[in-house]
């Protein structure tokens, strides 16, 4: 029998909530298996073993329970984010410094789950790109485009050894993402429409990334149907990168990508739905959500086109992460019973 009122929703635990997270991501990563091979589950694995290691170790020294804390899913949803964020043929150490380096700094430095004002998953990729852009450049291209196959033996062997097969390069199973293709092609005066006749676009974005993109979406959308994300961010987030994108396309059709192009392009589905929609990094309000989530949708726009990153969803979440203070604050409801918002000095 139950003792609540009918009218009091029962609310969804932390450990629920992330698992349904960690569930909507799983139809993306088989995809992402189907076009690019295995290795991305050993990325997974990797962050995840480093997530709750790190975790485990400083809970440890705050003298928090364990069990609890380790169980709440919270530290594998920032390392499945990170791991889905950063190209799975990178070393083993990439991952795991990304991972410990979320983990550490980014959550618990700022006192755990709850007070972390920045999103670990993001801080922990910007720190990896500033820090090793190199490596996180080699991105692997679709199984329908590489000039050379390696097993998934030959795989494990360049992300634990650096290994290479016998008379092979890295470049065999490696690509420019559509998004940096796009940006140095455009650097060298070529057209839109030529660029994008390249074999690694298709009719969207790129070849295989593209239908990732169209299962992050669907994940989103289990999410939202769970309640357990509003609409307010995602649609927001991607209403302001389609209508940034279409205005610059309307401009100058020869030198910036369609609409649809950077809608499925890039981190823009994973940014929208899993990683801009953070409860503790986000606003609380209705409108402070939709202002965030078109701030990230413009800023990551911009840096695209006019920064030096091929993507810049990351960094716009960064930003935008440091603006959820004043943005909740400026949108907060109407105190009941007063008229106005401000109050300085104990008066209105």
């Amino acid at each position: 029998m139950s003792m609540n009122s009918p009218l009091v929703a029962e609310q969804a635990t932390v450990n629920v909530i992330m698992l349904k997270v960690l569930a909507a991501l799983l139809p993306a990563i088989a995809v992402y298996v189907f076009f690019f091979g295995p290795a991305i589950l050993v990325s997974i694995l990797l962050a995840s073993v480093a997530a709750l290691l790190t975790e485990a170790a400083v809970l440890h020294l705050r003298r928090y329970p364990l069990r609890v804390y380790l169980l709440d899913g919270s530290a594998l949803v920032t390392a499945w984010l990170l791991a889905l964020s950063i190209p799975p043929l990178a070393p083993w150490w990439l991952v795991v410094v990304g991972t410990v380096f979320a983990i550490l700094v980014a959550k618990h430095l700022y006192g755990g789950l709850g007070n972390n004002l920045f999103n670990p998953a993001m801080v922990g990729f910007a720190a990896l790109m500033i820090s090793f852009p190199s490596h996180m450049t080699h991105w692997p291209a679709p199984d329908m485009l590489a000039q050379s196959h390696w097993s998934f033996t030959q795989q494990m062997d360049f992300m634990f050894g650096g290994e290479f097969p016998a008379g092979d390069r890295l470049d065999a199973i490696t690509m420019a993402t559509p998004l940096d293709t796009l940006k140095t092609q455009l650097h060298l005066d070529r057209e839109i429409s030529e660029i994008q006749s390249g074999k690694i676009f298709s009719i969207l974005s790129g070849k295989g990334t593209e239908i990732i993109a169209l299962f992050y979406l669907l994940g989103g959308l289990f999410l939202w149907q769970q309640r357990i994300i509003s609409w307010h961010i995602p649609a927001s987030f991607l209403a302001a990168m389609f209508g940034t994108a279409g205005l610059f396309y309307l401009f100058d059709p020869g030198h910036y990508a369609s609409p649809m192009f950077h809608l499925f392009a890039g981190g823009t589905m994973l940014g929208a739905f899993f990683i801009a929609t953070d409860y503790v990094t986000s606003p609380t309000t209705p409108m402070g959500k939709l202002i965030f989530g078109a701030g990230i949708g413009v800023s990551a726009y911009v840096i695209r086109v006019l920064g030096g990153y091929p993507d810049g969803v990351a960094f716009a979440v960064l930003f935008l992460n440091s603006a959820v203070p004043l943005i909740d604050a400026y949108t907060q409801p109407r105190v009941f019973g007063h008229a106005g918002k401000w109050f300085k000095g104990g008066k209105e």
